[in-house]
């Protein structure tokens, strides 16, 4: 990233002051945003810089990296394919907090996490552990109804290991691989907690 966006720099006809942030920073500061979903104002008292810099920054960057082409992720078609090498995936949501939203708080509020969140669907191939597809959602989405609204369809040879959060995805999907869920007030059997420990590790090694 870094390199991509100090040859577009050395590229410009034009050359005014030094950046007050160096091109490293500029990618930092970019990446912080992409991932902790911080608003302009928090990221530029931190860097001790005016708002509407962080934001010119981060769009500059941004369009640099898009027109590369070299960050864009194979997406749900590569799903429908079949490899014999690297047959397996593994999918799961993360969450990233954000401020308390003006409007519609309760579609961003996660139970889960008791706060205001965004919610990232993943999935991964096991083996490259290259990123294949990515879909967003509110923080109150379920996981599984983010996965259904998301459009996703794997090949039927394509194996698939989920979380407790997609139970009943093996109706979907026949080679579904989710850990056994918590009975209301039991406790998880041996053989439960067994099934869960051996799924975690394949979807690790």
């Amino acid at each position: 990233m870094v390199r991509l966006v100090k040859k577009e720099e050395k590229q410009k006809k034009k050359r005014g002051r030094p950046p007050k942030i160096i091109i490293e920073n500029q990618v930092l500061i970019t990446l912080q945003y992409w991932r902790e979903y911080r608003t302009y104002f928090h990221i530029a008292k931190e860097w001790k810089v005016d708002e509407s810099t962080i934001y010119r920054l981060i769009k500059k960057v941004e369009k640099i990296l898009i027109k590369s082409g070299k960050f864009n992720l194979p997406g749900k078609k590569e799903l429908r394919k079949s490899s014999l090498e690297n047959n397996l995936v593994v999918m799961d949501v993360m969450e990233s907090s954000l401020e308390k939203p003006k409007q519609k708080q309760k579609s961003f509020f996660s139970g889960k996490k008791k706060e205001h969140t965004l919610k990232t669907k993943i999935i991964i191939e096991q083996k490259t552990r290259r990123i294949l597809c990515l879909a967003h959602g509110k923080g109150k989405t379920h996981d599984f109804k983010l996965f259904k609204s998301s459009g996703v369809k794997f090949n039927e040879n394509r194996q698939l290991i989920a979380d407790k959060g997609y139970q009943g995805i093996k109706k979907i999907h026949r080679k579904s691989e989710t850990p056994q869920k918590k009975p209301q007030g039991q406790d998880l059997t041996k053989e439960g907690e067994i099934s869960a420990k051996i799924l975690l590790a394949k979807a690790i090694n």
